[in-house]
């Protein structure tokens, strides 16, 4: 058995989550926050067959693309007159970070 440690962006989410349970997979939604936007992610722990784990990535990665966001900066930058301004950059968001771990031991109780 493994299992796969997915981490999405929050609006990914319901549709990957829906689309999973659809295809028979159980789902845990963990709620996370991303480091660098300090944004919202979703952890999601799936607990599948080693057979199954290229079924579920792929459908992680149909509803997971990323994109572009404009967004600003966490450091700021000082005009002339001593007012701080937000510096904008445009940044990748959205995909998946996916782990795949072995299970030693699966109880459901």
């Amino acid at each position: 058995m493994k299992l796969i440690i997915a981490i999405v962006q929050d609006e990914d989410a319901p549709k990957l989550i829906d689309v999973l349970m659809e295809n028979n997979y159980s789902v845990t939604k963990l709620a996370s926050t991303g480091g660098f936007l300090k944004s919202g992610n979703t952890t999601l722990l799936i607990g599948v067959e080693k057979e199954k784990v290229d079924e579920v990535i792929k459908i992680i990665k149909e509803f997971c693309q990323s994109r572009k966001q404009v967004t600003t900066s966490p450091s700021l930058t000082t005009v002339s007159s001593g007012v701080y301004v937000p510096y904008t950059i445009e940044v990748q968001v959205g995909g998946a970070t996916i782990f795949v771990v072995d299970v030693d031991r699966f109880e459901k109780i």
